[in-house]
């Protein structure tokens, strides 16, 4: 694995670095790419959430805090400069597969400086049980991306007025607060922040790629992406149903729908979830003037593998949230 190193110094903000990832997956040859980046006061929250239903925006605006979409999956992050965000960039399309290498991958690199690491499986490393680090997935034709936090230290504060998980989310993990299931690097080590990054290049590394300016050019005009506003805020859903559930191992899920004669005018799809591939155009745009029956909806989804599209939802599941079994 190869580390992906800027030209200089230059602090950028957070969708600079998304786009690096993007840039990099572009340009990698046979090697994985992996690098590290820190970034001021910012919430980053995931393609398919609905920034009023995760973020507060009043506070972040009062303090400072930036507000960003990513184009990955999963929940809403706060991250600032105490906290090391990491990002991985790999050739194929298994997910699992991609997850598991990452995740043994910094399971190994914190196992050397005696820590009791381990990941749960989905998408989060632990210490000792407690969080450490949250990680998404995002997918491009022949390349997937792991990118995710490593919590060295956080202004708590922040982390816990600027996001605002649901209650349903916070009772199926069993916790009462964001604070109670989750650790800091600073808590179980002595290494400093710049000593730590070290010691995680090191280990997961060998050799680099610099980039030049004329790549961070090419860098710059994706990030121009991510500051649309029409891409940051999203849009309300069209709805006169909604459904709300969360499905263990899968995620959270805002169903919205236009109902009108009995049939589906429109649905839109909210959540922590993660996206493989193209659910709009597989999946929901199928069900427009289907009938809002259980038989209908099964019928119009015949051929289709949710699970190929929305990461560990089966077709019942996704059926279930639409329509009360």
């Amino acid at each position: 694995m190869k580390y992906l190193k800027l030209p200089d110094e230059t602090a950028h903000i957070l969708p600079f670095y998304l786009a690096m990832e993007e840039y990099a997956a572009r340009i990698m040859g046979s090697e994985d790419i992996f690098f590290m980046w820190q970034v001021e006061p910012t919430v980053i929250f995931g393609r398919n959430q609905l920034i009023d239903n995760e973020v507060n925006l009043d506070y972040c605006r009062k303090h400072g805090i930036a507000v960003y979409r990513r184009k990955s999956g999963g929940g809403c992050v706060y991250a600032d400069r105490s906290n090391i965000m990491f990002s991985y960039i790999t050739a194929g399309d298994n997910v699992a597969l991609t997850y598991s290498r990452y995740t043994q991958a910094v399971v190994a690199m914190l196992r050397q400086l005696g820590l009791n690491a381990t990941d749960n499986g989905r998408n989060d490393i632990l210490i000792d049980g407690l969080k450490v680090s949250g990680n998404a997935f995002y997918h491009l034709p022949g390349r997937s991306i792991v990118h995710g936090t490593m919590l060295y230290d956080t202004h708590m504060a922040h982390m816990m007025q600027a996001i605002t998980p649901s209650q349903t989310k916070l009772e199926s993990k069993g916790v009462a607060s964001v604070p109670s299931r989750i650790t800091t690097l600073s808590r179980h080590i002595a290494l400093g922040i710049e000593d730590f990054k070290a010691h995680a290049r090191q280990a997961l590394c060998s050799g680099e790629i610099e980039l030049s300016q004329a790549d961070v050019e090419q860098i710059e005009l994706i990030t121009a992406s991510y500051l649309k506003p029409e891409f940051i805020y999203g849009h309300n859903p069209r709805c006169n149903v909604e459904r709300h559930a969360r499905i263990e191992g899968t995620g959270e899920f805002t169903v919205s729908m236009e109902v009108s004669h009995n049939k589906i005018q429109h649905i839109d799809m909210a959540g922590d979830f993660f996206v493989l591939a193209d659910l709009d155009g597989q999946v929901l745009e199928r069900l427009h003037g289907v009938p809002f029956t259980r038989q209908a909806v099964t019928e119009a989804l015949a051929g289709v593998d949710i699970s190929g599209i929305v990461l560990n939802l089966s077709n019942e599941q996704f059926i279930n949230l639409l329509i009360n079994p």
